[in-house]
């Protein structure tokens, strides 16, 4: 274990001219070597907007999330010493204990660098208490482990359960290959785990046999069950797999649970309530190892969702492979205290990085169709873009003033340039890359958060509003996405996006599908406007929101607090009225990473509203039941 030099202590106080508080550093010396003329960074989401608000420091830079401090001149900190400096000029209160510094880093006279050891934030001057249960016990009246909960199931429980499950004679051998692949998918969600499926007759188990039946949706499927033979209907791979992935379920909770069972007798009728069931992963903010990708496809694939949508670039790294511009993937994937892109969001003194290759990609995207996942993959194009734009200044109008706006998150000048027309010849090699890694239909190209006085300082951007009499950014934002939608379809791919690429008269609604994220009333404004829509507010489905009010809770809270009972129970539906119901396709989990500095934080937070999110998108209104859930998803599996 690294032996800690250094300790930056953080809390947070609230003050009498300013609603958003402050700040009070601490950083200890632990070493044995007095240290001078050094400076200090430290990473938070809670950002200074006010440069001149401290005492004891001088403010240095701020870049997004990275802010560094210099103490006063002359000071020196000795062996057991230490440096008290406070920060006001918040851009927000601090709610939660992981609105502090995330990280923090010394800069040293010689130009080395050391990481600081950092603790989460302490609320001064009131009670610090940790948030109550987030699950009540819960109960169930029918004892059986199935989640998402089916549409119909009419079953009797057995007195024992089967030691495993085998294909009855005459099972063919794309038969044996669907039960095997289920098979392998328990053993790697539940490694000690007996395995539910036996490819050969045993003693004490029960058969299977397989039956197509056209008259059932895609991905609908029947389970009838006997004291000898469970009988699996359906008409497409699909409704196979989810078949057996309910009983491998079943079959893990009579083995786990005293008071789960297995079915005697009874049957199944099942059909997904929506076609559209996602889950988002952001590997920009935090990079996701392809092992880690590829254990969350089965998760989604336990709950029988269908759709993985792979945020791949943000502002903080581009983490996809494009052969014609490599350094898209070694500048723009590369945080650093001398690196272009400066470190964020926990990042230390050592850079890092992180990208997938394209064997990469088709890996986890075969991986993902095996098991009835489409992969959706996501360029956020035109904000968002500071990765791509430090990697490939050729990008940038150089006329343009380097900080005349700056996104929400504090980024300066962080959108592809539409007047630029290197700008669609980039993207035109991106998209031709991409196109033979993805087979889904769509291609999500982000779309949202363009600050609002976006490109008003860039010369080109002028002339080009001149020219084709356009308003403003969003109208300029509308020119860029028309001209992104035609170059997709003479790809054969489709524009997915957030919600904001409707803004300043959007583009052409036909096949378009946008993610209604800002609020749920946004989803029902887009289907009056005639695009389809996922609804993904960040006010249920949201998985970094914060799950209860007390402090000591953690995760983001812009859009309220999220307990999962809440996430639970949210109807999308509900927002739309029957004649627009038509546009309502799904709903989706996003996996924002702001936040998840570690394993332990993504559970916490993802687990259990991810499966909440499941059966939200599977389980018919009137089946949902909040104690059953909460009673069964404690045996589902973790990431």
């Amino acid at each position: 274990m690294a032996k800690i030099a250094f300790r930056l202590e953080n809390s947070w106080h609230k003050t009498q001219d300013d609603p958003n508080g402050g700040f009070v550093f601490t950083l200890v010396n632990l070493s044995d070597e007095t240290i001078k003329d050094f400076k200090l960074a430290y990473t938070s989401l809670t950002r200074v907007i006010d440069r001149s608000k401290c005492t004891n420091a001088t403010f240095i830079q701020r870049n997004a999330n990275y802010h560094q401090y210099a103490p006063p001149a002359g000071f020196e900190l000795k062996p057991g010493g230490t440096w008290r400096f406070t920060v006001d000029g918040l851009n927000r209160p601090a709610r939660h204990r992981t609105d502090g510094a995330k990280s923090a880093i010394l800069t040293l006279p010689d130009g080395s660098h050391v990481t600081v050891a950092v603790d989460d934030l302490v609320l001064e001057g009131a009670p610090s208490q940790p948030a109550p249960p987030l699950l009540p016990e819960g109960r169930v009246t029918e004892p059986f482990y199935m989640l998402p909960w089916p549409a119909e199931a009419a079953l009797t429980a057995g007195d024992a359960f089967p030691d495993a499950l085998y294909p009855a004679e005459g099972t063919t051998l794309d038969d044996l290959r669907a039960i095997e692949a289920v098979n392998q998918l328990s053993r790697r969600l539940f490694s000690v785990g007996h395995m539910p499926f036996s490819l050969g007759k045993i003693e004490n188990g029960r058969a299977i046999r397989f039956t197509q039946d056209a008259s059932l949706d895609a991905d609908a499927y029947a389970l009838d069950f006997s004291a000898d033979l469970i009988t699996i209907s359906h008409s497409s791979v699909g409704g196979r797999q989810y078949a057996l992935t309910v009983l491998a379920q079943l079959l893990q909770g009579a083995r786990s649970n005293k008071g789960l069972h297995f079915p005697v007798s009874g049957s199944i009728k099942d059909a997904p309530r929506y076609g559209w069931r996602g889950c988002h992963l952001d590997v920009s903010r935090q990079f996701y190892p392809v092992a880690d990708v590829s254990r969350l496809i089965d998760i989604l694939a336990w709950f029988r969702m269908n759709v993985f949508h792979w945020h791949l670039t943000d502002d903080e790294a581009w983490r996809l492979e494009i052969k014609a511009y490599p350094e898209l993937t070694t500048t723009g994937a590369t945080r650093g205290p001398d690196a272009p892109l400066l470190p964020q969001l926990g990042n230390g003194a050592e850079p890092v990085t992180g990208f997938y290759t394209q064997d990469n990609v088709r890996a986890l995207v075969a991986h993902a169709t095996a098991l009835n996942i489409d992969v959706i993959p996501e360029i956020d194009i035109p904000g968002h873009s500071t990765a791509t734009l430090v990697a490939i200044p050729e990008l940038v109008d150089g006329q343009e003033a380097p900080d005349s706006y700056r996104s929400v998150q504090g980024y300066p000048n962080n959108a592809l340039n539409p007047a630029i027309e290197l700008t669609y010849e980039f993207l035109g090699k991106v998209f031709d890359e991409m196109v033979t890694l993805f087979p889904s239909k769509y291609l999500h190209i982000g779309g949202d958060e363009v600050a609002a006085n976006t490109w008003m300082a860039s010369p080109l951007a002028r002339k080009l509003m001149e020219r084709e009499g356009i308003e403003g950014t969003f109208g300029l934002q509308s020119y860029f996405m028309k001209r992104i939608q035609q170059m997709l379809a003479e790809r054969g791919k489709l524009l997915a996006g957030w919600d904001e690429v409707s803004h300043g008269g959007g583009v052409n609604p036909a096949g378009t599908l946008l993610m209604a994220w800002q609020k749920p009333e946004v989803g029902l404004e887009l289907a009056q406007q005639g695009y389809d829509v996922v609804m993904t507010p960040g006010q249920a489905y949201y998985l970094d929101m914060v799950q209860a009010e007390e402090f000591q809770e953690p995760g983001a809270s812009w859009a309220g607090t999220v307990p999962p009972q809440h996430t639970y129970t949210y109807e999308a539906v509900a927002e739309f009225p029957p004649e627009l119901a038509r546009h309502m396709r799904g709903v989706q989990a996003c996996i924002w990473s702001e936040h998840f500095l570690n394993r332990d934080y993504f559970n916490h937070l993802v687990f259990p509203r991810l499966p909440a999110i499941a059966e939200a998108a599977w389980t018919p209104r009137d089946n949902k039941d909040w104690l059953r859930f909460a009673a069964l998803v404690r045996l589902s599996p973790r990431y």
